[in-house]
Parts: C-alpha cells; sequence; structure tokens
C-alpha cells in the first residue's frame, strides 16, 4: 500500500490557508480548510465538547482530513497523482462530487461504463488502475473547474478556486 496521504495533505493546506470566515463563504468559519460544522461533528463522534474551529489541533486535522476524504475516496488505492486530484476536489466539494468526476471522466477517457454514483468503489479503482491517469486528472480537473464556474460565488473566490485547480492539474500530472 503506498503512502500519499502525508504529501497530499501537505499540498492540500497550502491552499487552504489558516482561519477565515468570509461573509461569502457558505462553509462560515474555517480553520485550515476545516468548517466549523464538519469540526462540530468530529469532535461529537469522540465525545468531546464543542469548541471553535479555531483551536483545531493538529491531530484533529490530520484524523479529520483522513478519515472524512482520504479514506473516503480511497486515496490509498487509487493511482499516484490522481489520488491527490480526487483528494483535493474532496476536500473543496466534498468526497462524494469529487468521486463523480472521478467516474465521469473514467467514462470519457478511457471508454469506462462506471455510474457516477459518487462512491469509489471496486469497479472505479479497477478502471482508474488501467486509465492513462493524466489524462484522467486533466479531465476531471475541467469538469471541477466548469462546476465551480457556475457557482454563484465565482466572483469572489473565482480566481483562487482556478488557481487551486491548476495547481492541482500540475501537481497531479507531474507527481513522482
Amino acid at each position: 500500500m503506498k503512502e500519499n496521504f502525508p504529501r497530499a495533505l501537505a499540498l492540500v493546506l497550502k491552499h487552504e490557508g489558516g482561519y477565515s470566515n468570509h461573509p461569502k463563504d457558505p462553509g462560515g468559519a474555517t480553520m485550515k480548510g476545516v468548517i466549523q460544522r464538519v469540526y462540530d461533528g468530529y469532535r461529537q463522534r469522540k465525545g468531546l465538547e464543542r469548541r471553535s474551529v479555531k483551536r483545531l489541533e493538529s491531530q484533529e486535522l490530520q484524523d479529520i482530513y483522513r478519515q472524512l476524504y482520504w479514506n473516503k475516496i480511497e486515496g490509498d488505492e487509487l493511482p499516484a497523482g490522481l489520488d491527490y486530484c480526487v483528494f483535493d476536489a474532496a476536500v473543496n466539494s466534498g468526497p462524494g462530487q469529487a468521486a463523480k468526476w472521478l467516474q465521469r471522466a473514467l467514462n470519457k477517457v478511457d471508454g469506462a461504463k462506471l455510474v457516477d454514483d459518487g462512491v469509489i468503489g471496486p469497479a472505479t479503482l479497477a478502471a482508474a488502475d488501467i486509465a492513462p491517469f493524466d489524462a484522467v486528472a486533466d479531465v476531471m480537473c475541467g469538469l471541477r473547474l466548469a462546476m465551480l464556474r457556475r457557482l454563484k460565488t465565482w466572483p469572489t473566490f473565482g480566481r483562487g478556486w482556478q488557481g487551486r485547480v491548476d495547481g492541482v492539474r500540475a501537481a497531479a500530472m507531474n507527481w513522482k
């Protein structure tokens, strides 16, 4: 089993920054990409009291990203580079949406006949293993960007999203 999680997380965190609570961000208060609602749920499942996401600890950050994003997209099972591409999309738009973009990209690039159900299972992993991952990453980033451009918050956050997706595309294709 490969272990690209630490490297992929470091790249994601470069895009996420520190604390923010932009009035036009529907996610609300966010620390290093973790929104308050996600942090509350994580702490509740651990039997811990709620507290501000500003107090997010390093181990909590690692756990949240691994459990709620990396593991949900089967990061350890995806081809290197493509794992980061799907992971970043999951962090930004949710694991289900990221899986759908992957499935649609695999269908388009490799003629796979996957149902875009938002779950990365054996059929999606098998298709990802044989598809040219750089072409899949390119198409997936294109699908992601097309959806982001349709959001009403594009005028506010579009420049950052464009840069992020372009950076993800480049990093995924040059992953070594």
